[in-house]
């Protein structure tokens, strides 16, 4: 690998820091986090870890922007800022199936019709994979330390 060679990982909760730190240049390691559909979606959460350099954010915005993406830039926290406010919904919506509240139908159609979601909690977990969401659920939890985000034992 060329040594100005730029590593973005498009990881949507591993600790960009940390991926940095297990290499020598961890100047040049950023987040790329896509949101899916990635032909749809335009956002791309670029993810600085702590020793991320202005040269690097800087290339990586410019080329977000030359494939149509809006960057938006985030700190390295556990789940960013889209798990971390999406996956606790998600997460919140199976609590509801589990305790009975309501159908995942049901739970699905009060955000699609109720709050404008294009798709419903439950619906969208699926599409994500639930072992994805199971694992950032997770990293939330440890990373974070609060029992909020303890994942949903269903």
């Amino acid at each position: 690998m060329q040594k100005d060679a730029i590593l973005a990982s498009n990881t949507s909760s591993i600790s960009i820091t940390e991926i940095g730190g297990v290499t020598k240049r961890a100047d040049k390691v950023i987040g790329m986090h896509f949101m899916n559909p990635v032909p749809v979606m335009k956002l791309i959460e670029l993810i600085r870890g702590l020793a991320t350099s202005n040269e690097t954010y800087t290339a990586i915005k410019e080329l977000s922007e030359k494939i149509g993406k809006t960057p938006v830039e985030v700190n390295d926290f556990p789940g960013f800022v889209s798990n971390r406010i999406l996956l606790p919904m998600l997460n919140e919506a199976m609590f509801c199936v589990m305790e009975g509240v309501a159908t995942p139908e049901s739970i699905d159609n009060v955000l699609k019709l109720g709050m404008a979601h294009p798709m419903g909690p439950l619906a969208l977990a699926d599409f994500i994979g639930l072992d994805v969401c199971l694992s950032i659920m997770e990293v939330l939890h440890n990373g974070l330390g609060d029992s909020k985000y303890r994942p949903c034992p269903c």
